[in-house]
């Protein structure tokens, strides 16, 4: 049994604002988790919920993961990034070339996403989040697969894809070369045990393909932070709840 894919987490200065954007731009449900922190709750196969955590530090440099939005046609394309326009994202340039077909924007605390244009192959049954696309090493990219059970649905030329067998969108590294990492990441994932599991023996059990303990300063009681290979933090819960 393998760790569930519980939660994509994001550090944001305001929780309850950036949940009602991403919300609006999902079309998911809203709720609170146990501590009262605001939570979207997917409507789709996408499998893991959104969770939005209070930080005081200011977002700094690009994020190591980002979120492909894909689209059925270029007015549907122009019609997502109208929507995520009106409440509250902007254009942002990260070297895109013009004739990329994708449109980078940014939601209301500086988060990349893109909106991928449509007739994308490689997202093609993917739904609306096509794909969680991160900056990793082809390493990763196989620990990530160990750890989740999912499996490789890409692997050439260093660069990785995961999928749950239950569909939903991709989780891809792009190989190197790497960002460097100077600060924590502002998006990480909770992992919850497998049904009926033991929080520790799935800490040993990550630690043994390759992941560490780590102390960032903070964090919630009985969640236990990790980080991978690459050095990008994790926390495993109690519980799949």
């Amino acid at each position: 049994m393998t760790s569930q894919f519980h939660a994509l987490c994001f550090d944001a200065n305001d929780p309850f604002r950036l949940s009602r954007f991403w919300a609006g731009v999902l079309g998911w449900e809203t709720a609170d988790d146990s501590d009262g922190r605001p939570t979207l709750l997917p409507n789709d196969d996408t499998g893991f919920r959104l969770r939005f955590l209070p930080a005081r530090e200011q977002k700094s440099g690009q994020n190591r993961m980002h979120f492909d939005l894909t689209s059925t046609s270029l007015d549907d394309q122009q019609q997502v990034v109208a929507r995520a326009l009106g409440l509250g994202a902007r254009h942002i340039d990260i070297g895109q070339r013009p004739e990329e077909g994708h449109v980078v924007l940014a939601d209301p605390e500086g988060n990349e996403f893109c909106v991928i244009e449509p007739g994308n192959n490689f997202l093609a049954d993917c739904g609306f989040i096509g794909a969680l696309a991160c900056d990793g090493s082809q390493e990763v990219g196989y620990f990530w697969s160990r750890a989740l059970g999912w499996p490789l649905v890409w692997d050439q030329e260093q660069e990785t894809a995961i999928r749950s067998p239950r569909g939903g969108p991709k989780v891809t590294w792009g190989g190197p070369p790497l960002m460097p990492k100077t600060v924590k990441n502002r998006l990480h994932f909770d992992l919850a045990p497998p049904a009926h599991g033991d929080q520790q023996a799935e800490v040993d059990r990550l630690v043994s393909l390759g992941a560490t303990r780590i102390d960032i300063g903070r964090g919630e009681a009985g969640r236990v932070v990790m980080a991978d290979p690459d050095g990008h933090e994790f926390c495993v819960l109690t519980t799949r709840d």
